[in-house]
């Protein structure tokens, strides 16, 4: 027999969390951002489960080729847009729109032979310092796009660096306003973050990521609070069971020491299996997991293939109960804040060894 350990994907949540998208910007057209395999979900099968979508933003262009390949024919953006001429080929075959930020991509699309123009989303640097041109360099590159004759369109993009946070959008969104003031093109602007909070930054498309995937982009707002559904669960069982005096140690590095007689459980799951390591479970701080049902903690570091649960508090815990790790009743994001990162991590991050099941 496998290993207990498998993830479920639940697909109707992915068009619910879409739904969550188009009510809070009913103007826009969606983007659905399926980078990172669809952050771990499986790009063929989330690309198919958001048929409703607008378009597919993503990064590798192997992924936009598969996607063509399997018969999807919405637009599709590449997010990073080129990194050599020789990428043109796939983007003119395959009809892909690509972004540009910066002046070597602009050169490499002047000199690309083409057999039609293709879609262009010009992107600016209006505080993320990443990726973009910044303030006279927008209109000399839009005027260099438009002077190519390879651009079909020209549209207008940037990306918000604390749309989750304190510093909000007023400040980028001040700057895109000024740098493009009388430029033309359809503008994109929102992540998730945005999409929820700020409408004013909805425009003519929105790029939702984390939010499709039911997991909350903000630290004071819950998915479940947003409306959101977690799409990824990540079960596992209940492998052994220890019984612990005063003083006993659990784990690598004894970080976890029993103050009083317990009973603890080991759960076939790991840091092979995209569980983070760094999620704590030591006396004073711990990861919340679930066990046949009721919420309790880990104990211990987890290791390569098996982590610790205290199961003092649930006796009818034994070998071969049911342990979620996170997803349908416990939030990866709570998961993700116990270790110090993000759900977006835990997702992207499930090992190819889970097996995988779609409900």
């Amino acid at each position: 027999m496998p290993r207990p350990i498998r993830a479920s994907f639940k697909l109707s949540t992915l068009r619910h969390n879409l739904g969550v998208a188009r009510r809070h910007a009913p103007q826009s057209r969606v983007w659905a951002v399926v980078k990172a395999n669809a952050y771990g979900h499986g790009l063929a099968r989330v690309a198919q489960a958001l048929d409703a979508a607008d378009g597919y933003a993503l990064l590798d262009l192997n992924e936009a080729v598969c996607l063509r390949e399997a018969g999807i024919s919405k637009p599709i953006l590449l997010l990073e847009g080129v990194f050599q001429p020789a990428d043109f080929a796939l983007i003119d075959r395959y009809a892909l729109a690509l972004v540009v930020h910066d002046a070597e991509q602009i050169l490499m699309l002047e000199r690309a032979r083409l057999s039609s123009q293709i879609a262009v989303l010009l992107k600016l640097n209006t505080g993320m310092n990443r990726l973009g041109f910044a303030g006279a360099q927008v209109r000399a590159a839009y005027s260099r796009l438009e002077a190519s004759g390879k651009a079909a369109a020209i549209s207008l993009m940037t990306h918000f660096a604390d749309a989750d946070g304190p510093a909000g959008v007023a400040t980028q969104l001040a700057c895109f306003a000024e740098w493009t003031h009388g430029l033309q093109g359809e503008v994109t602007l929102a992540n998730s973050a945005a999409v929820l909070r700020y409408p004013e930054t909805h425009a003519d498309w929105v790029r939702p990521g984390i939010m499709l995937y039911g997991c909350s982009p903000f630290a004071d707002a819950s998915a479940e609070a947003l409306g959101l559904q977690p799409v990824m669960t990540l079960t596992s069982e209940i492998i052994a069971v220890q019984d612990l005096k005063p003083g006993d140690r659990v784990g690598y590095g004894g970080t976890f020491v029993a103050r009083q007689a317990m009973r603890i459980g080991v759960v076939a799951c790991g840091y092979a299996d995209g569980y983070p390591r760094s999620a704590p479970g030591f006396n004073d701080r711990n990861t919340p997991i679930v066990v046949a049902g009721k919420r309790t903690a880990t104990v211990g570091r987890a290791s390569m293939d098996m982590l610790c649960a205290d199961l003092s508090a649930i006796p009818e815990a034994r070998v071969g109960s049911p342990v979620t790790l996170w997803g349908e009743g416990l939030s990866a994001d709570e998961v993700a804040a116990s270790a110090g990162t993000v759900s977006y991590e835990l997702l992207c991050a499930l090992a190819a060894r889970v097996p995988v099941v779609e409900v």
